[in-house]
């Protein structure tokens, strides 16, 4: 039952990633005018920050679900939803985009728990530690 909790635990949080980064490549020039009206101060063309956002979200995200190898890539969606919580939904005093926020802490909660646990033995890269 453990490894099927672990299992779902995964697809749970892969899904998001899945969902977005596949919405994302979809749509590239949506995506990269959204990112440019953000204006967040990185001193990187926004056509870089697209191609790395679907990388990591869509690569990350399937490569999360079938565990390959999954403490690895849970480390850098941790960090990537840490890092995204910070730069797009940090501004203080809009109640949305801090509900949003604390939902990237909890997201990299839970993939720092995979990180710290392994996937389960329900995964292509079960008995891997990073």
């Amino acid at each position: 039952m453990q490894d099927i909790l672990a299992l779902a635990g995964r697809a749970g949080l892969a899904a998001l990633f899945i969902w977005a980064g596949f919405g994302k490549l979809m749509d590239p020039t949506g995506t990269m005018q959204l990112i440019a009206s953000m204006n967040v101060p990185l001193p990187i063309p926004v056509s870089v920050i697209y191609y790395v956002a679907v990388v990591i979200e869509l690569g990350g995200g399937i490569a999360l679900l079938l565990g390959i190898p999954a403490q690895s890539i849970a480390v850098i969606l941790a960090a990537w939803s840490i890092a995204t919580g910070i730069a797009v939904h940090l501004p203080m005093g809009d109640r949305v985009n801090m509900i949003n926020f604390y939902k990237n802490l909890s997201i990299a909660g839970g993939l720092l728990y995979v990180t710290a646990f392994g996937p389960g033995a329900l995964a292509i890269g079960a008995g891997r530690r990073i």
